[in-house]
């Protein structure tokens, strides 16, 4: 009850943050589990009425096994004027990719449910059901499954009228692969996955699906975008499953017709979404004007990617980026065919933008806003989106096209309204060249002005990222629980960082290690001369890309007392070999690895100068990371030992690039803040539960 008053002004003004009326006294800093138990809102889809939206919570529960946590979400709806907000699934495995029907009758989602299927010759069981669309009555009712594919269903989008929808799934086995599977007999020849993604076209009434794509010498990339009189599809088409390879192409294909690219650029084009009207079709291009490889792959051009019209009628394409120097992402036409909506990074935030067609011009519609888009009502009065703020986490909002006037719908965190959360502001310093570099500070909870305070710096990955002013409770850091615990973070973007325009991006080609580096370095001088940061009492950790600037970070100097590196990145010469996206680390080297290139991937590895690291170091690293192999910790874990530095290495069995279980994460965070503080506080940390 002691809660209502705040709920309520929360709604009635649409603010982002909940005012705390005197009830200070009643918080508590972040601990550990607050990270792990925070939900994560998405996909909101606002009903063709504007009615109501859908939107998922997804959020940890309890496993298949005793003991075991699952990160699984499920359905809501919510009706736009602010009505009670409802829970629609509950399936053991949970549902994503919520969808209205255009006429409004019918509520879809993608769910893996039931016992799997067992091999008829071999009898063995396949317990792993696979994820397919269902189908509910807007009304209400039992959800029914309409698709039956065999690898599971990628992504779908309804047609106009809402008799078929398109998907799109991985080609099944043969039945003969399918059997040696079953028996383990299945090397894996490296780099020859042939089985691609194909489209398919199911009738709602009939449940009868038509593969569209079978012959097709490509692999079906994303969400397909119908044509409004739903005879015609576009969608995007890559000639290999690699990840290196950037080569994807629109393409655009009749129901049971042959597809026609629509596209010749080598880079990469993605994106497509049809207008309203049929009259042109909305996409993002890289343009890549590089030498091909032996193989035909491309290094990738670090540039914007392009937003591009081509018109149906003429077959004609239009680039339309000129003024426009940032990175948009999810074009989406506005009812009325005259605007086109994207998001963008921009600052330490997350924009809407708007491309009006006949002016040629483009308009920010928020400012200082991390914004989720998510869908336009039919009549286009309403759309529906995330939001979230440094004081408050993501929920679901509507708005008119204008986004003026956002009005909170859900109430998905009501438990982090007892949080005490260290004060979070923008702050800019010089370089060393002399420009501006931005970052976030989080201060310490219970910040005295005059008093000075440990600093962990947190370089992000990337490097083509930034760092955000958002809720800083949920993200594997552990931003806000530093905070509570009396700590100082800094999130320094440093060039090569996104959002601040294609110049500035491209400021570390060739270059890691190097101005990034100095920038960083200026950000942490900053914090100091603005007499919060204690210069004794200084850590450092990344991930990835970050993971690689604290391994170089350790290696150029000593003023750091511990660090961590997440997955990172410390010789780039064996790292070019083993990763799965060489050709993307090529990008910022000069090409390939080479005897002309190779002095550059070394001079620019912090394993070459391991004999200069002090600073204790803890190494942790996913024991399946493709993208960083595991060699790459090995290397300096072994580096560092041969050398007698602190060290300490520690892999997570199963885990990729990042780590997805829950007694992994909650591990990090635990290892990482106990590691920090024992060597740069000269103490043992009291662990925070």
């Amino acid at each position: 009850m002691k809660y209502r008053h705040v709920v309520l002004v929360a709604l009635v003004s649409g603010a982002l943050s909940v005012a705390s009326f005197g009830l200070a006294q009643d918080k508590r800093p972040v601990e550990f589990e607050d990270i792990l138990s925070m939900k994560s809102v998405g996909s909101p889809q606002i009903s063709p009425d504007a009615s109501s939206v859908l939107y998922t919570v997804s959020a940890w529960e309890e496993g298949d096994k005793e003991g075991t946590k699952t990160f699984v979400s499920h359905l809501w709806r919510v009706a736009t004027d602010a009505g009670e907000a409802t829970q629609l699934t509950f399936g053991e495995k949970g549902e994503s990719g919520p969808r209205w029907s255009p006429d409004g009758k019918w509520m879809s989602f993608l769910a893996a449910r039931g016992s799997g299927k067992t091999n008829a010759k071999t009898k063995i069981k396949d317990d792993e059901p696979k994820r397919q669309v269902w189908l509910m009555r807007t009304a209400g009712g039992e959800a029914m499954p309409l698709t039956e594919a065999k690898e599971g269903v990628l992504d779908y989008v309804w047609s106009p009228d809402s008799s078929k929808i398109a998907f799109t799934a991985k080609e099944a086995l043969s039945e003969d692969d399918e059997e040696k599977k079953d028996r383990r007999d299945d090397p894996l020849v490296y780099e020859d996955d042939a089985r691609f993604n194909r489209l398919w076209v199911i009738d709602v009434s009939s449940k009868e699906a038509v593969i569209q794509t079978e012959a097709a010498d490509f692999t079906v990339k994303g969400r397909p975008s119908w044509s409004p009189d739903g005879t015609r599809i576009a969608f995007t088409g890559a000639p290999t499953l690699w990840l290196r390879d950037s080569r994807d192409d629109i393409y655009v294909q009749s129901v049971g017709g042959a597809a026609q690219k629509i596209t010749e650029n080598p880079g990469a084009d993605r994106s497509p979404a049809w207008s309203p009207d049929g009259k042109a079709i909305a996409f993002l291009s890289i343009p890549n004007n590089s030498e091909p490889l032996p193989d035909g792959t491309l290094i990738q051009p670090l540039i914007n990617a392009h937003l591009t019209i081509y018109d149906v009628q003429k077959g004609s394409l239009r680039d339309v980026s000129t003024g426009f120097d940032r990175i948009p992402s999810n074009p989406r036409w506005t009812p009325d065919s005259r605007r086109i909506l994207f998001t963008a990074g921009d600052s330490v935030y997350r924009e809407v933008f708007a491309y009006d067609v006949a002016s040629e011009r483009y308009e920010k519609l928020t400012d200082k806003r991390f914004l989720g888009l998510g869908s336009v009502s039919a009549d286009g009065s309403r759309v529906a989106f995330t939001l979230e703020s440094a004081e408050a986490p993501a929920d679901v909002y509507v708005s008119g096209l204008d986004f003026s006037a956002p009005a909170k719908l859900s109430d998905v965190h009501p438990e982090t309204r007892e949080l005490e959360l260290g004060k979070t502001e923008v702050i800019r310093w010089k370089s060393t060249e002399g420009f501006e570099v931005e970052g976030v500070l989080v201060k310490p909870v219970g910040y005295v002005q005059g008093e000075r305070y440990p600093l962990m710096t947190v370089a992000h990955g990337g490097p083509t990222g930034a760092h955000h002013d958002y809720y800083r409770v949920r993200y594997g850091d552990g931003g806000q629980h530093w905070a509570g615990q009396g700590w100082a973070v800094l999130y320094p973007n440093p060039r090569g960082s996104t959002n601040y325009g294609e110049t500035f991006m491209r400021g570390n080609l060739a270059d890691w290690g190097g101005g990034d580096y100095r920038d960083i370095m200026a950000g942490v001088d900053a914090v100091i001369e603005m007499g919060i940061a204690d210069p004794d009492k200084l850590a450092f950790q990344g991930w990835s890309y970050g993971g690689y600037m604290t391994c170089w970070t350790v290696s150029q100097t000593t003023r750091f007392k511990a660090a961590m590196i997440g997955a990172g990145l410390t010789n780039l010469v064996s790292m070019y070999g083993t990763n799965d996206v060489p050709s993307y680390l090529g990008t910022f080297f000069n090409g390939t690895l080479s005897p002309e290139t190779e002095q550059l991937y070394r001079d620019r590895s912090g394993l070459t100068f391991a004999d200069n690291v002090t600073t204790p170091t803890l190494i942790l690293h996913g024991g399946n990371d493709q993208r960083v192999p595991i060699g790459q910790p090995m290397e300096f874990y072994r580096a560092l030992k041969d050398r007698g530095v602190a060290v300490e290495l520690v892999f997570y069995p199963r885990e990729g690039h990042g780590l997805r279980e829950y007694y992994h994460r909650l591990d990090r965070l635990k290892r990482q803040f106990e590691w920090v503080t024992r060597h740069a506080l000269a103490t043992s940390a009291a662990t925070s539960e």
